[in-house]
């Protein structure tokens, strides 16, 4: 095997290839044990890790609390 030859990684391949989780934003209802729970607009309740507090508005994405939300009035429509 040629010393210049890269492994392949079908997994991480595969992965490449899905579409990332998108970025939402949400208020946060409760922690618990590190773990917010956070009520999208449509009012659906998710769970993510990170930093917030209690009636805080955050930007999530998958399980993920990616920082501070502007406490702004939010609007959805549907494409």
């Amino acid at each position: 095997m040629p010393s210049h030859a890269h492994s392949f990684n079908p997994y991480a391949a595969f992965k490449a290839l899905l579409a990332p989780a998108p970025l939402q934003i949400g208020t946060v209802q409760s922690i618990h044990q590190g773990e917010a729970t956070i009520e999208l607009p449509g009012g659906a309740l998710i769970r993510a890790r990170g930093q917030a507090s209690t009636a805080q508005k955050v930007f999530v994405r998958g399980n993920l609390i990616e920082g501070a939300a502007p406490d702004l009035p939010v609007v959805t429509g549907e494409v």
